[in-house]
């Protein structure tokens, strides 16, 4: 290396001064040419860079809903997106075309041309985005489209700079269409529950300018889960759309609007009515053409409605005319199938807060306000009490003594009904064990339980660890569930009492013949005991169907290998009549009403 060093050097020395000029010069050249190279190939490795970066901008412009265009100052158009194309309606050759378009565009009350529109901003780079909201899109006499619109400057290199213009177009057409589906019901696209309440003010404010009474129906398709489990989902949802579709005839009349607010919950708003009646035979005349108006296979359909009615002046203020219209259903479904009920304020006086009420549940259990009461069950042959349904009372500090009916359905509505079931259990289990070690009667004890319980996937645990803590034979208790609602969930019915029956533990089918229990379900239920329903039994001395469907029912269980009780007992002929079929336990006022344990154990000492 040296050497070579030392031979350059040498090489240098012998060199001219004109020598060393031209050496120079050629360097020169290569380090130029050299320099030329490289930026030429940055430049075009840029340009390539910029190029593909312009494609994703032109990509993602393409497919946003947003339409762009790009203007020269020469009015030649630079760039149009995939939605600016179909909204002008360009042809496929527009680029760098002069711009011409019958499109007009109105902005505050003013129509203008498209391109007059453009040219009339104040345009220089520096200047803001012009921004129009809500503005109005004429693409031809019968097309308009909401829009907002937004117009910019730009510069471009073409090679020169040019000042461009860059107009945005964001189309509001589906936003408001999303919009207005919010507002309509799935299946049936009448106005739903939102629109309900935003239509609900100006129904308000019509009340002080009618001479005549207006009124909120409520209308509810009765059993509509029960027909479901029978014809299926399809048809089910056929039936609610042509009841729909029904409804919405309704509507010529300019007086009538017609929502669809829940699954089976239809509201109608009336005005221009003239009495109570009037609302109520409108009412009527839906429920005559529901009952035949529905065929499968050839068969019509019996469909019932149930509607609560509330009508302004008579059923009180005005804002509270929908809460009235719910009250009222509430109680014509309490009432049972195809029912009207009216909301008058001096049939619906509440003797009982509910507010309160719930509010007061969960430190009632605390303070010893619940009692479990004890009704006797007789066996026909000898009349000896051999059993007691548990029924719970509620001696509230303000109320006094609260019926069942009142707070029971307020419990399972709010889920309370689980801990008070736990009571309930607990309480028996507790008195049964009293009555084993101070040798009482060994007696069976009914315990009502809804599928609220059930339902919570440990009610069946819950049971078995009660009966090991308290060191209780299982067949000391029976549980009750009525018939309707048994049949509502028939397999999972099915399921848990099968899993209680392992316990042990008895099983009985409350309120039988109220509901629509065919014979395979019967035999499949795992119940000991059926339980005819009160209501079978109040007028069965007079009334012959009566007697003839008690004793179907007792012989029918009897087939099963059931036994039988009778609820409503209240005189000694009832008693003589039931017994001559054959039942086997009886239980009514006629023995004894309800009472409290200490009142009870008298009788099984």
């Amino acid at each position: 290396m040296e050497i070579r060093l030392e031979k350059f050097q040498d090489i240098l020395a012998q060199m001219t001064q004109e020598e060393y000029g031209i050496v120079a010069i050629v360097l020169l050249l290569i380090f130029c040419v050299l320099s030329t190279y490289l930026f030429s190939r940055q430049k075009k490795k840029l340009k390539a860079t910029l190029d593909n970066n312009l494609k994703v901008f032109q990509k993602a412009f393409d497919i946003s809903d947003d339409a762009v265009l790009i203007l020269s100052d020469k009015n030649k158009v630079m760039y149009a997106s995939n939605a600016m194309v179909r909204i002008l309606e360009l042809k496929g050759d527009f680029l760098l075309k002069t711009f011409k378009n019958t499109v007009q565009i109105k902005v505050k009350k003013e129509w203008l041309g498209l391109e007059q529109f453009i040219h009339a901003q104040p345009g220089s780079p520096k200047d803001k985005v012009h921004t129009y909201s809500h503005a109005t899109l004429k693409i031809s006499a019968e097309d308009e489209i909401p829009v907002n619109v937004y117009v910019d400057t730009i510069v471009m290199e073409m090679p020169k700079e040019v000042l461009c213009d860059v107009l945005l177009i964001q189309d509001l057409s589906k936003a408001k269409e999303r919009s207005a589906a919010d507002f309509k019901h799935p299946l049936t696209h009448l106005p739903n529950q939102l629109q309900v309440y935003n239509d609900l003010p100006a129904f308000f404010s019509k009340a002080h300018l009618e001479k005549n009474k207006l009124a909120l129906m409520l209308m509810s398709l009765d059993n509509l889960s029960r027909l479901r489990s029978i014809i299926g989902d399809e048809q089910t949802n056929k039936v609610l759309k042509k009841f729909a579709a029904y409804l919405k005839t309704l509507t010529k009349n300019t007086n009538v609007s017609v929502y669809h607010t829940f699954d089976n919950h239809f509201m109608l708003t009336v005005t221009n009515l003239h009495s109570i009646d009037e609302a109520k035979v409108f009412v009527e005349d839906i429920q005559k053409k529901l009952a035949t108006f529905y065929k499968m296979d050839g068969v019509h359909l019996h469909l019932t409605v149930s509607a609560g009615i509330a009508i302004y002046p008579d059923s009180g203020h005005i804002r509270l005319l929908l809460d009235h219209a719910y009250k009222a259903l509430a109680e014509a479904e309490k009432e049972g199938d195809n029912n009207i009920t009216i909301f008058l304020p001096e049939k619906f006086t509440a003797a009982y807060d509910e507010l309160r009420l719930h509010s007061d549940m969960p430190g009632a259990l605390n303070r010893g306000e619940f009692e479990v009461y004890y009704q006797p069950i007789v066996r026909v042959k000898d009349e000896e009490v051999v059993a007691a349904e548990a029924l719970i009372r509620w001696k509230h500090p303000q109320y006094g003594m609260i019926p069942p009916d009142v707070f029971i359905s307020l419990m399972e509505k709010t889920g309370f009904i689980v801990k008070l079931g736990q009571f309930i259990l607990d309480e028996v289990l507790k008195q049964q064990k009293r009555w084993e070690m101070f040798n009482f009667k060994r007696i069976e004890v009914s315990i009502n339980v809804s599928m609220i319980e059930i339902n919570t996937g440990e009610f069946v645990q819950h049971v078995e660890r009660k009966l090991a803590e308290h060191q209780l034979d299982p067949e000391c208790i029976k549980f009750e569930i009525t018939e309707g609602i048994a049949m509502l969930n028939e397999a999972q019915t099915v399921k848990y009492f099968l899993a209680l029956k392992k316990l042990g533990v008895g099983i009985s089918l409350d309120d039988f013949g109220t509901g629509y229990t065919s014979f395979g379900y019967l035999k499949k239920f795992p119940a000991d005991i059926v339980k005819i329903d009160k209501s079978l039994v109040d007028y069965i001395l007079t009334n012959e169907e009566d007697q003839r469907i008690v004793k179907a029912i007792i012989e029918l269980a009897h087939t099963l290998g059931m036994k039988i009780v009778v609820e409503g007992i209240e005189n000694q002929q009832m008693v003589d009549m039931i017994t001559s079929y054959g039942c086997d336990y009886l239980q009514g006022y006629h023995f004894s009403k309800p009472l409290p344990v200490f009142e009870f154990q008298k009788l099984i000492r």
